[in-house]
């Protein structure tokens, strides 16, 4: 009797993306793009730039009021985008 070994495609697609060393920059976009999503429509719009170095997420903000507030509330942040992204991509957040 033949027995067949399915496996789900999610699982053999993030199975290769490591092996080739690409799922952490596939997750660290999939965390930048999360970003207007998560923090909101109108902190989006004061947002000039996104990006990650040594697992923190960097945001440009135009609005110094606005930066202040999310420094407060920078723990949820991360937590909501982790989850989002469905790994643990980033650990802090920084704003400039």
């Amino acid at each position: 009797m033949f027995r067949r070994d399915v496996k789900e495609l999610k699982d053999v697609l993030m199975r290769t993306l490591r092996a080739q060393g690409l799922e952490t920059p596939l997750l660290q976009r999939r965390l930048v793009l999360a970003w207007p999503e998560v923090a909101g429509e109108m902190v989006a719009a004061y947002t000039d730039g996104a990006y990650i170095y040594n697992q923190t997420l960097y945001v440009r903000l135009t609005n110094p009021a606005l930066r202040a507030d999310l420094s407060m509330r920078r723990q949820e942040l991360v937590e909501l985008l982790n989850k989002k992204v469905g790994n643990q991509v980033i650990a802090d957040i920084r704003f400039k």
